[in-house]
């Protein structure tokens, strides 16, 4: 008796129940033919969601105030490099991966130098760097469409077993990611932080540093969804982050992460990932426009956070 309670005290799984009833709901308007299409469809474009998001996770739990709006400008300025190192060149492609890795960390290094140095408040600092980037991704751009090399568009556009390679690439982070959130103490760290940082600067964390590797891990897992998804696109276009800016943000909280930072939660960012994409595929079905689309995020968002609140306040 008391499993299915403890199931269901998990934040995570109201995501998960979200979704399945989605899914129903679009299958049986489309007769249940699009179905295995949907479920694939659904699990690649949600691999993206679930990149970035896990990174936002990783800054949102350092505490109030803490996000990274960089994401999308990250996103972007990584793809169009990448592509035009590989210069479609299959030999290239590992080096062009390392750029990109290479690229976040200095992204993330930036944004935590700003917040530090000149003491302002990340969501300023990050926005700020963002303009840098994305005109950076402009200037590098110069309207030119370079097409990613043919066998990592073969890659991240493929299957293994029915299962989408971004996927799986998505779900090989998302591990590392549990192993570092619960398995060692930067996950521990982390998670004080958010908590109380005078408490953990009282009890010898150190703060600084672990809010360095936080913001450049978001910024390398941002790089490397760019990285992914130009390739999967055919290329890298300047707006091709826009979306995943408020998509990073709501997949966490839908997710069940605190928002007042200090409790992470990968699984829900799974369930939030898959979610989102099927509102918006069950909202072409039935021919709402995208405007109305990002209305029903913002509501959908603010009833979660009033939902957190409500059961908080009950404890």
């Amino acid at each position: 008796m008391n499993a299915p309670r403890l199931i269901l005290s998990k934040p995570w799984i109201w995501s998960f129940v979200a979704t399945i009833t989605v899914w129903i709901i679009t299958v049986l308007f489309t007769g249940g033919a699009s179905s295995l299409g949907l479920s694939q469809a659904a699990l690649t474009f949600a691999a993206f969601s679930v990149i970035v998001g896990i990174g936002q996770m990783f800054v949102i739990t350092l505490g109030p105030g803490n996000i990274d709006l960089s994401v999308p400008a990250t996103m972007t300025l990584s793809g169009t490099l990448a592509l035009k190192l590989m210069d479609v060149q299959d030999s290239m492609i590992v080096v062009g991966l390392l750029l990109s890795v290479l690229l976040g960390t200095m992204i993330g290094i930036g944004n935590y130098a700003l917040i530090k140095l000149l003491r302002i408040p990340p969501i300023i600092a990050t926005l700020s760097m963002s303009f840098i980037v994305q005109s950076t991704a402009i200037w590098a751009n110069r309207g030119l469409r370079i097409k990613p090399p043919e066998i990592l568009a073969s890659f991240t556009t493929s299957s293994l077993f029915g299962i989408p390679n971004v996927a799986i690439v998505a779900l090989a982070l998302s591990a590392i990611a549990w192993l570092l959130l619960e398995k060692s103490i930067y996950g521990r760290w982390i998670s004080a932080i958010g908590q109380s940082t005078f408490a953990a600067r009282m009890t010898g964390i150190p703060v600084d540093g672990t809010r360095l590797v936080t913001y450049m891990l978001c910024a390398v897992l941002a790089s490397i969804c760019g990285y992914l998804l130009a390739s999967f696109s055919g290329g890298a276009a300047l707006n091709m982050g826009a979306e995943y800016l408020l998509m990073s943000i709501a997949v966490v909280v839908i997710g069940g992460t605190a928002v007042a930072g200090g409790n992470s939660n990968i699984p829900g960012i799974w369930g939030a990932s898959l979610f989102m994409f099927l509102v918006v595929s069950m909202l072409n079905t039935y021919g709402f426009g995208a405007g109305f689309r990002l209305i029903l995020t913002g509501l959908i968002i603010i009833a979660v956070i009033l939902m957190a609140g409500g059961r908080q306040s009950t404890r």
